[in-house]
């Protein structure tokens, strides 16, 4: 989801909609797959599966500009955490729970955390890359790079003679 408006710090973004279920009821949904289940105490969830709930689509992220509050009668609003410009994409943190379930195989997208793996693989691929060259320098001067086996003699073929009557 992503703002088409510019929002200040504590303004209101969006409401998570969808009817209010037990947390037995959600459980069972959530084991066949439902992905979209709010839980706003031990009792009760909010499933907001139905396609009207335009909560359902702010993304997860480790570093998000906007949280939920809960209001009165279990209502759950999405509040800005710092100022967002138009066209800025409005992420949420899902919490531990949701994110050991749903997301650990897949790991997170946010821009923070795509470049933090950037700069980790970019440094071990410099890493290897210094171990691959300080191999080949000892290979280099222990005379095994550059040297060219000896050459062993080939063994001659056998050919049949043919008899000539």
């Amino acid at each position: 989801m992503f703002a088409v408006k510019p929002y200040r710090r504590r303004e209101y973004v969006v409401t998570y909609r969808g009817r209010k279920i037990a947390n037995a009821e959600a459980d069972r949904l959530e084991a066949r797959g439902s992905r979209y289940m709010f839980e706003i105490n031990s009792r009760w969830t909010i499933d907001g599966s139905s396609r009207w709930n335009r909560a359902r689509y702010v993304n997860h992220s480790c570093r998000p500009n906007v949280e939920a509050i809960e209001r009165r009668g279990g209502v759950i609003v999405y509040v800005a955490r710092k100022r967002i410009r138009p066209d800025e994409e409005i992420t949420v943190d899902y919490g531990k729970d949701y994110f050991a379930a749903f997301i650990t195989k897949s790991r997170c997208q946010c821009d923070k955390c795509r470049e933090r793996r950037a700069g980790l693989q970019s440094r071990y691929r410099a890493r290897v890359q210094r171990a691959l060259s300080r191999k080949k320098a000892m290979r280099k001067r222990s005379g095994i790079v550059g040297a060219k086996p000896a050459a062993k003699p080939r063994p001659r073929r056998k050919t049949k003679s043919k008899n000539k009557r």
